[in-house]
């Protein structure tokens, strides 16, 4: 087994190109007919500003309150995920303003400190980017985000299929089909 991090370009951790047989990813997956997987995780989502930001001495922000702020976005090749991150389906067809494209942590801390933009992130990854001049905010009116284990449908190596089993075993969400 090996592990790597493949950059929030690639939403499939490199399951669509091969590189990767087993991977921990954000949903939802572009073309999600190609895979199956296992949610291991739902999560609420935050939202990451600067600590001079004029919302950040909020306990909790609304939604509505962020719909016209500049947001950080995944590059467009992370398609759905992209928009998931944007909150798209909480935007009544209000389009996001982008302040900047981040590809990993260490450029979303640099663009929330520099003031480009604000982001929405999973809770549990909050450690990732508090590490002074950013705090971190609940938010309502927005989905969970969902952090799953998944393969390639037509996929039926033991190995692979043995580490399907497993997060099933340890989960209670049914595999995705």
């Amino acid at each position: 087994m090996e592990l790597r991090q493949v950059g929030w370009h690639d939403p499939t951790a490199g399951l669509a190109d091969g590189s990767t047989d087993v991977a921990f990813v954000w949903l939802p997956l572009p073309d999600d007919h190609r895979f199956r997987w296992v949610v291991m995780v739902s999560e609420p989502r935050r939202v990451a500003l600067p600590v001079h930001h004029r919302l950040a001495a909020r306990d909790t922000i609304a939604f509505a309150d962020l719909i016209d702020e500049p947001f950080l976005a995944l590059p467009e090749s992370a398609g759905p995920l992209r928009e998931h991150w944007l909150a798209l389906d909480a935007r009544d067809g209000h389009p996001p303003h982008i302040g900047a494209v981040i590809d990993n942590p260490d450029e979303t801390y640099e663009a929330l400190v520099d003031g480009r933009g604000i982001c929405l992130l999973a809770e549990g990854n909050a450690p990732l980017l508090t590490r002074g001049g950013v705090v971190i905010r609940p938010v309502t009116g927005i989905s969970p985000a969902h952090l799953a284990l998944a393969w390639r449908a037509e996929d039926t190596r033991t190995l692979v299929r043995g580490y399907a089993r497993a997060a099933t075993l340890v989960n209670t969400t049914p595999p995705h089909p």
